[in-house]
């Protein structure tokens, strides 16, 4: 399988997460304008399946480190499985919550508030279960990032006053789902054998097979909160399975890419971790909030019409997401 042997290299693979995490959600917007996100969300998963068994076969499954996708699978263990499942349905909550924010606040809303809740506690929830990197260079970065989010916070409520009542509600479901995802990442990252990917303990897993267990988590779990979700929608009249089969073949694969996108940056920070260590990894994927900023402010003027103050707090905002940013790469070396 491939393995990533420089810290170099893992930095890159997480700027590649970024960028995928922060980007996905632009194919809900693209959906949305015919599609509702509950619907969007069951291609979302599908893509995240199909793309996770094809890196699993690809670049996990070829080279001479490692164990190769099939015998690593076949060996890992049920307490190992069992956490990476965990790990899926925890995030599959709090992704559902994310995705009705986006729909219902912005892009440029959601994802700086529910991604960076999840990033500061999730990077202290990751550095305690393995420790790799400077804690003060690391943590100095974070508290930057919660700056950020503040500035981020105060912006979007400024641009939300007068808005229809639901608009509020976003805010609340950003936040909900920004703190069940903080905890997702470490039950994946503790069935792995952080410390040796190319030899791994007996029943740990490879990222190869922690990515497509993971997904299977998630979408056995989607059949209960996305179908709860569809009855009994935060916004708007319920919807039915049989909308969602009379959509057309354009935009069930705008849902699948998003799914791929993601899993795309999910499977690059598992391989990265190894070398970089799960909080950092993890800490700089996270970075997406500022993506997804720039996404909603530049790409879809999500903040037109704001007053100069609110353009002050988003540039404020992109200037410490960078500043943490480079300092939680700092930490790593």
């Amino acid at each position: 399988m491939f393995i990533v042997n420089s810290y170099a290299l893992a930095v890159i693979f997480c700027f590649i997460t970024m960028l995928c995490w922060g980007s996905w959600g632009n194919t809900q917007k693209l959906a949305a304008r015919s599609w509702r996100y509950e619907l969007f969300y069951w291609d979302y998963v599908l893509g995240m399946v199909l793309f996770a068994l094809l890196i699993a076969f690809t670049m996990g499954s070829i080279g001479s480190e490692g164990r190769p996708f099939l015998e690593d699978i076949s060996q890992i263990s049920s307490a190992s499985f069992w956490s990476i499942i965990l790990g899926g349905v925890i995030f599959n909550a709090s992704n559902i919550l994310l995705s009705a924010s986006t729909s219902i606040a912005g892009l440029a809303v959601a994802f700086p508030l529910g991604v960076g809740i999840s990033l500061v506690l999730g990077t202290v929830v990751n550095y305690i279960g393995a420790p790799k990197g400077n804690p003060y260079i690391l943590f100095a970065g974070i508290a930057l990032i919660v700056i950020a989010i503040i500035c981020n916070g105060v912006a979007s409520g400024k641009v939300q006053q007068g808005k229809k009542e639901g608009a509020s509600k976003g805010i609340w479901l950003a936040v909900l789902a920004g703190t069940l995802m903080a905890f997702f990442y470490r039950f994946v990252a503790r069935a792995m054998d952080l410390d040796n990917f190319s030899n791994p303990a007996a029943g740990m897993a490879t990222p190869y097979t922690a990515i497509v267990i993971f997904s299977i988590g998630v979408l056995l779990s989607n059949f209960l909160f996305n179908s709860l979700v569809m009855r009994y929608p935060f916004v708007g009249e319920r919807v039915t399975y049989k909308e969602y089969f009379s959509g057309s073949a354009k935009t069930h694969l705008v849902g699948i890419l998003g799914g791929a996108i993601w899993c795309l940056g999910t499977a690059f920070s598992y391989i990265a971790s190894g070398k970089a260590g799960a909080a950092i990894s993890y800490a700089l994927g996270q970075g997406a909030p500022m993506v997804a900023a720039i996404w909603g402010v530049f790409v879809w003027k999500e903040f037109k019409g704001a007053g100069k103050k609110v353009y002050w707090l988003l540039g404020v905002m992109f200037l410490l997401f960078i500043c943490g940013l480079a300092l939680i790469i700092r930490s790593g070396n």
